[in-house]
């Protein structure tokens, strides 16, 4: 199961150059067995990248939400374990939606696929895998 961190779904849905060669491959294998997965705060998140203007999706979020999860993409609910377990990650930085994402990953014991330096250097036993490569 490969966790999707709120950057990559976006390179992924954007078919960004930045997204590495056995990352597509290990993407295109985790579909093929229903196993891509974002948190649902990485909508929260890429919701408030495009009220800043920091990112343009081109299409009703809602709607483009919905293709996505049409399309295979699975979605984590967040919960109160998630909500606490996040409090606890000591190291990580203060950013919520980090810090949600990894409780995530961690509750659930799935592969983070990131490019964010913070997550990807936090001493934890955390699963993780650099989407460059």
């Amino acid at each position: 199961m490969i966790l999707l961190d709120t950057q990559i779904l976006i390179w992924l849905v954007l078919g960004s150059a930045r997204l590495g060669r056995q990352a597509r491959a290990d993407l295109d294998s985790a579909l093929a067995e229903s196993g891509i997965w974002v948190s649902a705060i990485t909508f929260w998140e890429i919701a408030m990248l495009e009220q800043k203007k920091r990112i343009r999706m081109g299409m009703d979020l809602p709607t483009w939400r919905q293709e996505l999860l049409n399309s295979g993409l699975n979605e984590h609910r967040l919960d109160g374990a998630t909500g606490i377990l996040a409090t606890q990650l000591s190291g990580l930085n203060s950013d919520p939606a980090d810090r949600m994402i990894a409780a995530t990953a961690l509750q659930t014991g799935a592969i983070l696929m990131t490019a964010d330096a913070d997550l990807l250097n936090w001493n934890a036993s955390l699963t993780r895998q650099d989407a460059r490569i």
